[in-house]
């Protein structure tokens, strides 16, 4: 059993925190985030700490302390430092390109693939095979990221395709490797 919940969120200088009953503000250099939690949920804030806390034992209560402690700490994280994904394009002919605040990817159809950025969002292309994806919400980053990867999925035989950068695509052998390699 986890017991992520009891872990007291350090607030950086910088960061302030608003609490309204269950609906938390967040404000820092990168800009606000908001949110409305559970109403079992409760905060109390000491100088640079920020303690998560809940009303019963109940045991959808104490998965909800868990996730509620996170997200708050995400917020927090968010708005000082910021999320990233990387994204890199595997393929001949394969490229992105700045189009204003949006890209253009041409990963092998007949057309290029317009991707405008969400709400919060900033796309950029870094040479011809790069884009990273940045911004304050970890959960929209990661949508953004996905939708992306999503154009071109990898190759499971060639490794082709949109992929994150930490990601390790295993390739899988050939026709040729299943009847003895002739």
């Amino acid at each position: 059993m986890s017991r992520i919940g009891y872990a007291p969120i350090p607030v950086p200088d910088g960061v302030k925190i608003t609490i309204d009953g269950t609906a938390v503000t967040v404000k820092g250099p990168k800009g606000e985030l908001n949110f409305t939690f559970e109403p079992s949920m409760t905060f109390a804030q000491e100088e640079s700490i920020l303690n998560v806390g809940r009303s019963s034992e109940e045991d959808r209560v104490r998965a909800l302390h868990g996730l509620t402690r996170s997200l708050l700490a995400n917020m927090v994280t968010g708005v000082n430092e910021g999320f990233t994904r990387t994204l890199d394009l595997v393929g001949t002919g394969y490229r992105v390109q700045q189009q204003g605040k949006g890209l253009v990817v041409s990963v092998g159809f007949s057309h290029p693939v317009e991707i405008p950025p969400m709400d919060g969002i900033e796309l950029k292309a870094e040479g011809q095979n790069r884009i990273i994806v940045s911004g304050t919400d970890k959960q929209v980053v990661g949508e953004q990221a996905a939708r992306i990867r999503s154009i071109r999925k990898p190759n499971a035989y060639t490794g082709k395709g949109i992929r994150y950068s930490d990601e390790n695509v295993k390739t899988k052998p050939g026709k040729r490797a299943a009847i003895g390699g002739v």
